[in-house]
C-alpha cells in the first residue's frame, strides 16, 4: 500500500465520512464493508449510512450544541450533512431525514467517487498501514475480539435501543394533534393522554414482557437511548419528564397541556411512516403491538418496523486515543464513530469527519488541522481523550465546549441563549480558519 492510500473499515455514517474526506483529499480509499454478504442483527438495508435508532439529527439550531456541530460539518464540507439537508422531511426546529433516501444519496455519492474502492467482506485483522477504524456500535464479534486484543485496550458493550415506525394511515388522527413544542411549527403528531390513561398505559408497560438477552455480560443502557420501559421501571412519572413531557405542548382542542403526550415524528418523504419519539425499546413484538395499542389514536397501529434491542460496543478511549482520534502508540491508525464513545449520529460522523482529515493531511505532508475545545468538533475529540474513570458515550452539549472567557469589565451576558450564540459564533469562526487552511479539493 503507498502512503496516499488508506484503509477505512466500516461504511456508517462514521466510515463514510472518513472515507469521502480522505479521498477528496486525493488518498485513495479501500472502503471494508460486511454488508450486504453479513449483517448485524439490527441492519435492516444493504445502504451505507444506515440509520437505526431514529431518524432525527436532532436540533438544527445554532443555540443548541448538535446544531452548532452540523454547522461546523457543513462549512468543512461534510459528506453526511450534504446528504442531510438533501433528504430532509418536517421536524420543526429539528433535522429529520428520509431514512432511506439518505442512506441512498450516501450509497451512491461513495460509489461514484473514483477514489473510493469498495470491498464488501468482513474485516477480521487490522491492515498494516494508514486504517481509520469504523466498525461502529454493532461491531461484529469477530472483529471485536480483534479490537480487545489491542494493547491497553477494554471494551464494554452494553445496549442501545431503536424505536418502533407505524404506518400513518392506522392512526386514528381524530385522536390526535398536530403541534411542534412551543409552537415551532406543527411537524409532529401528538397523541395526548389524561392522567387515568397515562397510569394505565405506566402500569402496562412496566409489566409488559421483554425480549431475552443473548450473550452479553451485562445489561446496561446509554441514558440518551434508553428503554421506554426502562424509564418507566426507574418512576412513574419518569417518562411525562422525559419523552412524554408535554411541556409546550397545548391541545388546540382544550388550550391546556395534557397530563402527557407521545409524539409521533414523520420519518420519510412521502409522510407515509411515523416513529414514536423517544420509546426506543425492547418489548417482544406482541406487546409493543399491545401496550403502544393503549396509547390514544394508536390502537389499530399497524407497525413498520418494530423497536429492537442491538449491542453498542465502545473503546476506553482516554489514554488510547487522541483529541484527533488517532491511537496513541500507533501513527495512522485511527478510530472513528460511536465505537469512540461519541454518541449520536452527527457526533459520529463528526469524528470520521476529523479523523479523515488529520489522516489526508498527514499523508500528504500538509498543515494538521487542530480542533480547538471551543469547537463542537474539538470538544468531543477532547472527551474522549481525556482522562476519566468512568468513561462513558456523550451526545455533543455546551457542557463539553469551552465557555466564554470572563474578562474584567465586562458584563456576562446573561441569558443563556445569548451566551450559547456568542460560543456558536467564535467556534464557527474558528472553523472557517481551519477550512481556509486544511479544505479539501
Amino acid at each position: 500500500m503507498s502512503d496516499r492510500s488508506a484503509t477505512v473499515i466500516g461504511a456508517g455514517l462514521a466510515g463514510c465520512e472518513a472515507a469521502w474526506q480522505l479521498a477528496e483529499r486525493e488518498i485513495h480509499v479501500r472502503l471494508i464493508e460486511m454488508k450486504p454478504h453479513k449483517m448485524s442483527p439490527a441492519h435492516h438495508s444493504d445502504q451505507f449510512a444506515e440509520l437505526v435508532c431514529s431518524n432525527s439529527f436532532r436540533g438544527d439550531r445554532l443555540t443548541n450544541a448538535v446544531g452548532l456541530l452540523k454547522e461546523e460539518m457543513r462549512i468543512l464540507g461534510s459528506l453526511i450533512m450534504r446528504c442531510a439537508d438533501e433528504t430532509k422531511v418536517p421536524a420543526g426546529g429539528a433535522l429529520a431525514v428520509d431514512r432511506d433516501s439518505f442512506s441512498a444519496h450516501v450509497t451512491k455519492a461513495i460509489t461514484e467517487h473514483p477514489l473510493i474502492e469498495q470491498i464488501h467482506e468482513e474485516a477480521v485483522s487490522i491492515p498494516d498501514g494508514p486504517v481509520i477504524i469504523a466498525t461502529g456500535p454493532l461491531t461484529s464479534d469477530a472483529f471485536a475480539e480483534v479490537i480487545r486484543s489491542l494493547p491497553g485496550m477494554s471494551t464494554l458493550n452494553f445496549y442501545d435501543a431503536a424505536a418502533p415506525i407505524v404506518f400513518r394511515e392506522s392512526l386514528d388522527e381524530s385522536k390526535l394533534f398536530r403541534l411542534s413544542r412551543y409552537n415551532r411549527g406543527n411537524d409532529y403528531l401528538n397523541a395526548p393522554m389524561t392522567e387515568e390513561e397515562y397510569t394505565v398505559f405506566i402500569n402496562e408497560l412496566i409489566n409488559a414482557e421483554t425480549a431475552e438477552i443473548h450473550g452479553f455480560e451485562e445489561n446496561r443502557v446509554f441514558e440518551g437511548c434508553m428503554p421506554i420501559e426502562s424509564m418507566a421501571k426507574r418512576g412513574f412519572m419518569v417518562p411525562a419528564f422525559g419523552p412524554m413531557k408535554p411541556v409546550g405542548l397545548a391541545d388546540p382542542r382544550t388550550g391546556k397541556e395534557p397530563f402527557a403526550v407521545v409524539q409521533l415524528r414523520q420519518d420519510n418523504a412521502s409522510d407515509t411512516m411515523y416513529n414514536l419519539v423517544g420509546f426506543q425499546t425492547r418489548l417482544k413484538f406482541g406487546e409493543q403491538k399491545r401496550v403502544f395499542g393503549l396509547i390514544p389514536g394508536l390502537e389499530h397501529a399497524e407497525y413498520a418496523r418494530y423497536g429492537v434491542m442491538h449491542r453498542n460496543t465502545f473503546l476506553n478511549s482516554p489514554g488510547f486515543l487522541n483529541s484527533s482520534f488517532e491511537m496513541i502508540n500507533r501513527k495512522q491508525c485511527f478510530f472513528a464513530g460511536q465505537i469512540t464513545g461519541v454518541e449520536g449520529y452527527v457526533e459520529s460522523a463528526g469524528s470520521g469527519l476529523v479523523a479523515g482529515m488529520t489522516l489526508a493531511a498527514e499523508l500528504n505532508e500538509t498543515e494538521i488541522p487542530v480542533f480547538p475545545s471551543c469547537t463542537a468538533l474539538g470538544a468531543m475529540g477532547k472527551h474522549v481523550s481525556t482522562p476519566n474513570p468512568n468513561f462513558q458515550p456523550m451526545n455533543c452539549s455546551f457542557g463539553l465546549i469551552d465557555p466564554l472567557p470572563v474578562i474584567p469589565g465586562e458584563k456576562r451576558l446573561k441569558k443563556k441563549q445569548d451566551r450559547y450564540e456568542a460560543v456558536a459564533q467564535r467556534s464557527l469562526s474558528c472553523i472557517r480558519t481551519i477550512q481556509s487552511q486544511t479544505g479539501g479539493k
